[in-house]
């Protein structure tokens, strides 16, 4: 077995050796707005559950030449977000968000996204995702100097009918897509069950 020290790595070396070992990993498509009322959209694999009770979320949005991203700006701000679960049918307009605009243009106009409204906050989320949660802003933290870790409540959970039974939401259906590195991102393929030990 290799044995490596990240000290003496720099950030692009550990960056691929995480991305290529801790797989797949969740995406969340991100919604933020602007003061300016600008729909903001950018999908993130740093992304998953903190806690149950009260329902939280974490996304760590890693900046640009030191200065926040349009997602952390717009969070920081309005204290509200929504985010949606990439699936396999939406995942290639998501990809579309992932360009770099100027904060004055909306990725979700760009990828051909189809705004909804929010029950509980401003910002809106998008029709396209079988489902999305409002959140408001409960934690952020800065690491280190090139990113931010947003900690969201979520304060309403919108699921597609389909998916939804006795409280549990059906995989296949979701049809979730996973992250890997590079290009590549992994479907859920086969399930299989373990039992718990007592």
């Amino acid at each position: 077995m290799i044995s490596i020290d990240p000290t003496t790595n720099n950030e692009r070396e550990n960056y691929k050796l995480l991305i290529g070992s801790i797989i797949p990993r969740p995406i969340a498509f991100v919604i933020s707005m602007s003061k300016e009322g600008v729909l903001n959209g950018a999908p993130f694999s740093y992304f998953n559950i903190v806690s149950s009770d009260p329902p939280m979320i974490s996304v760590s949005i890693g900046r640009r030449n030191g200065n926040r991203k349009d997602t952390s700006r717009n969070i920081l701000e309005s204290k509200e977000f929504v985010v949606h679960i990439v699936d396999e049918d939406n995942v290639e307009k998501i990809n579309l968000t992932a360009a770099s605009l100027t904060p004055d243009q909306s990725e979700v106009a760009l990828a051909g996204l189809t705004p909804i409204d929010s029950e509980i906050i401003s910002v809106p989320g998008i029709k396209e995702a079988k489902i999305r949660m409002e959140c408001t802003l409960e934690h952020s933290l800065e690491l280190g100097n090139n990113n931010d870790l947003i900690i969201g409540k979520v304060v309403r959970f919108h699921v597609i009918e389909e998916l939804y039974e006795k409280g549990r939401i059906d995989p296949r259906g979701l049809a979730a897509v996973g992250r890997l590195a590079g290009s590549n991102y992994a479907k859920v393929g086969e399930i299989f069950s373990i039992e718990r030990p007592k």
